[in-house]
C-alpha cells in the first residue's frame, strides 16, 4: 500500500468510503457497478455520492445519487450545479422512476430491465416446457455448473480460464468493447460478489458474475458470458444455478440489467431496426424475456428539464464509446464480416461504372480495361454471395484475388502509368486505383481473420 501512487491510494480510499454508501442506500441494479474503473467521484456530505464519467461535454452519472431516498433530489440538483460549474451538461444514466419522482428532470426511456423474485424460480421452471428442455440439452452435452469460491476467482487456473473465455466472449460481440457501465470487470471487489462457471470436459464454457443490490437484499446478475462453441443451454443452466443460490441466502430479488431500447417507441424504435445488424437489441430482449421474468422496469435516460433528449443520449454515447464515438463507429463497422461485404460490393458499383467509361491511355492496351470490368462485376457476384451465406473458402478466395488486383494495379502504377502523368489529376486516378483494391484487400483479410477467430461455423 504504501508503493502505491498518491493517485491510486486516493482512489482507493474513496472506492471504499462509496463502498461503504453502497451498503446502505445502494438501491439501483448498477449502483455496485460505480466500483468499477474509470468512473470519478463525487461526495455531498457524508452520507452521499455520485459516480459519473467526463466525457468533455457532459458529466454522465451511473444511475442515480447513492445517498438516502430523501436526499436523492437534493443531490441530484446539486451535482447539477457543480457540472455547470465545470461547463458540463449533467445526464443520468439508468435511472428509474423512483428517481424522477425525486429530482426535477425530464426524462427519455432507453429499455426495460426484468426483474425476478428467485423464490419462485422453481415454480417458472415448472410452468415453462421450454426453460426446462434448455436446461436439459445443456446437461445432456456434459455441462455442469458449480459456484466458484472467492480464492479461485482471485487467483490461479480458474480466474486464467475465465479471462481466457472473457477474451473470446467480446471477440465475438459485433460492437467494438464499450466503456462506462458495460466493461466487463468481474474481479473487482471479489468478497461481495457471487461467481458460477458452466464447465464442460473439464473446460470453462460459461461464466456468471453476481452483484449485489445492497438496499433491495437483491442481485444483479451482471456478466453472463458464454463461449461462442458453448452447447445450447448453457447460459440457462448458469442463470438456474444462480437463482437457486442467492435464493438460498434469502434474496428476493434479481435482474438481468437493461435490455437496450425495449418498450421503446417512435424515433428510438427506428434506431433499435436500423441497428439490429450491429447489436442484437430484439435477440437479447427475447432471451431475457424467455426467463419468464415477473416484472420489466423502465430505465431512463435523465437530464434537465428544458433540454434536448436527442442531445442527453448523444452524450450518453459518447460515455459508452470511450468519448470517440467516430472511432467507435469505426471500430464496430469492422468487427461485422457481413456489412463490410456488403459495402465493398455497394462500392464495386460505381467503381465499375466508372472503369468502364475510362479511357484506354491508363492501360498498356485496351482488352485490359474490359478484362478489369469483368472481373469487378463477377467480384460484385461473389461479394453479394458470401455476404447472404458466409463460405470460409470463398472468403479466402476473394481475398486472394483482390490482393493479386492489388498487387497488378500498383505495378501497372509504377512501370506504365507513372512515367505518363500529365499532373495532379493524372495522379489523383492513379493513387484512388492502386488505394481502392489495397484497401478492399485489407478488409477483406480482416474480416476473414475475425470470422474464423470468433465466429465458429
Amino acid at each position: 500500500m504504501q508503493n502505491e501512487p498518491p493517485a491510486e491510494r486516493l482512489r482507493a480510499r474513496q472506492q471504499a468510503r462509496v463502498l461503504g454508501l453502497l451498503r446502505r442506500y445502494g438501491w439501483n441494479a448498477t449502483s455496485f457497478q460505480v466500483l468499477e474503473p474509470g468512473l470519478r467521484y463525487w461526495f455531498c456530505g457524508a452520507d452521499a455520492a455520485v459516480a459519473y464519467v467526463d466525457t468533455g461535454r457532459a458529466f454522465v452519472v451511473a444511475g442515480a445519487p447513492i445517498a438516502p431516498a430523501a436526499r436523492v433530489g437534493e443531490v441530484a440538483a446539486r451535482f447539477g450545479g457543480f457540472a455547470a460549474r465545470c461547463r458540463r451538461r449533467v445526464r443520468f444514466f439508468a435511472v428509474v422512476d423512483r428517481f424522477l419522482e425525486a429530482a426535477p428532470f425530464d426524462a427519455v426511456q432507453v429499455g426495460e430491465q426484468p426483474a425476478w423474485d428467485p423464490g419462485e424460480w422453481p415454480r417458472i421452471l415448472r410452468e415453462s416446457r421450454s426453460l426446462r428442455e434448455q436446461l436439459r440439452r445443456a446437461r445432456a452435452r456434459g455441462v455442469v455448473v458449480r459456484q466458484l469460491a472467492e480464492a479461485e476467482a482471485a487467483e490461479g487456473p480458474v480466474r486464467a480460464h475465465v479471462e481466457a473465455l472473457v477474451a473470446r466472449w467480446l471477440g465475438s460481440r459485433h460492437m467494438a468493447p464499450m466503456g462506462f457501465l458495460v466493461e466487463v470487470h468481474p474481479f473487482g471487489f471479489a468478497s461481495e460478489r457471487r461467481y458460477f462457471a458452466a464447465e464442460r470436459d473439464g473446460r470453462i464454457v460459461g461464466f456468471l458474475a453476481a452483484v449485489p443490490i445492497y438496499a433491495r437484499g437483491g442481485w444483479f446478475f451482471e456478466d453472463l458470458l458464454r463461449d461462442p462453441a458453448a452447447p445450447n443451454g448453457t447460459a440457462e443452466l448458469l442463470v438456474d444455478a444462480a437463482m437457486r443460490a442467492v435464493a438460498a441466502e434469502g434474496s428476493r430479488y434479481v435482474t438481468l440489467g437493461l435490455a437496450p431500447l425495449a418498450g421503446v417507441s417512435g424515433w428510438l424504435a427506428s434506431a433499435r431496426r436500423l441497428g439490429r445488424r450491429l447489436y442484437d437489441f430484439a435477440g437479447l430482449a427475447s432471451f431475457k424475456a424467455k426467463l419468464r421474468p415477473q416484472a420489466w422496469e423502465p430505465i431512463h435516460l435523465a437530464y434537465p428539464r428544458g433540454e434536448r433528449g436527442i442531445v442527453a443520449l448523444v452524450d450518453a454515447l459518447a460515455a459508452f464509446s470511450r468519448g470517440g464515438l467516430f472511432r467507435f463507429g469505426l471500430e464496430t463497422l469492422l468487427r461485422v464480416p457481413t456489412v463490410v461485404i456488403e459495402a465493398l460490393a455497394v462500392a464495386l458499383v460505381p467503381w465499375t461504372i466508372a472503369l468502364a467509361l475510362t479511357d484506354h491511355r491508363w492501360f498498356p492496351a485496351p482488352w485490359m480495361k474490359w478484362f478489369w470490368v469483368a472481373f469487378d462485376a463477377g467480384l460484385f457476384v461473389a461479394l453479394l454471395a458470401l455476404a447472404r451465406r458466409w463460405r470460409h473458402g470463398l472468403a479466402t478466395a476473394l481475398a486472394a484475388l483482390v490482393t493479386a488486383d492489388a498487387v497488378v494495379s500498383w505495378v501497372q502504377a509504377l512501370v506504365f502509368n507513372l512515367p505518363r502523368l500529365q499532373g495532379a489529376g493524372d495522379a489523383v486516378v492513379v493513387g484512388v486505383g492502386v488505394l481502392a483494391p489495397t484497401l478492399a484487400a485489407v478488409l477483406l483479410w480482416r474480416a476473414r481473420w475475425h470470422r474464423r477467430r470468433y465466429l465458429p461455423r
